[in-house]
């Protein structure tokens, strides 16, 4: 009897010492797409003032907080914790995927022992993110291209004002993608005049893990292709999108 497919189980791991609160919902809704956040935990020292934003947005998404006490000055006590409880989470083999929110380097031989058996590790940070961390993942996904909140002055009160816009990011401009995309239609290798967009889309994110086209302003990767000029897209048969390099 065939098994009922289901939506691969996640454990999303949170380094609140490094991945600011207001961010938080906007991760969980970027995260839908890509599985059931079964796991939900986020590291700190709760007895720290500076994670006060933090300690309300747990309770609304429904995070497990896990106190970790800084014993050491200057030591991300949050670290280790979150190690050790992975390696658990690992061990237990109940989740299909690990999702680590962290801007910090020290994770990375954490996401490449997890990758060592097997599974999936998407990356959530900052660009401020190390390459380490980045491009050992699987997928890692820049804060910035998804956050729509901009940093608050200050914790607090201010007087009522108009809504704000979203906050704008730099964007790298459109022809900075042109040798990622080259590289990528090298290694699928094709002598064809054209590639299929959606091809073409999974090798750029298998050779960069963070590559994103919204990164370079772009909501989509067929929009980024014809910003470039570089690119033509078409539809080829079955209405399928299909690329090809003009030069």
């Amino acid at each position: 009897m065939p098994t009922e497919s289901r939506f691969p189980r996640l454990a999303v791991l949170i380094d609140a010492d490094n991945i600011p609160a207001r961010h938080i919902e906007a991760v969980f809704d970027e995260l839908a797409s890509y599985g059931e956040p079964s796991v939900r935990r986020v590291y700190g020292d709760w007895s720290s003032s500076a994670l006060s934003q933090w300690k309300e947005k747990a309770r609304m998404l429904g995070l497990v907080m896990h106190q970790q006490s800084a014993n050491t000055k200057g030591k991300n006590a949050s670290d280790i914790g979150l190690v050790i409880d992975a390696m658990d989470i690992l061990h237990a083999g109940k989740v299909d995927g690990f999702v680590l929110v962290s801007s910090d380097s020290d994770f990375t031989r954490l996401a490449s022992r997890i990758r060592e058996d097997g599974l999936q590790v998407i990356g959530v940070g900052e660009r401020k993110t190390p390459e380490s961390l980045r491009n050992v993942c699987n997928r890692f996904i820049f804060l910035e291209n998804i956050a729509a909140t901009p940093e608050p002055a200050a914790d607090t009160p201010s007087p009522a004002k108009p809504p704000k816009e979203p906050a704008k990011t730099e964007k790298d401009p459109p022809s900075k993608a042109i040798p990622l995309v080259l590289a990528a239609m090298k290694k699928i290798g094709i002598e064809e005049d054209s590639y299929s967009l959606g091809q073409l889309g999974n090798v750029l994110v298998q050779i960069y893990p963070d590559f994103d086209s919204r990164s370079y302003g772009s909501a989509k990767l067929s929009e980024l292709l014809k910003r470039t000029g570089r690119f033509e897209v078409t539809k080829g048969d079955g209405n399928h999108l299909m690329v090809r390099d003009k030069a």
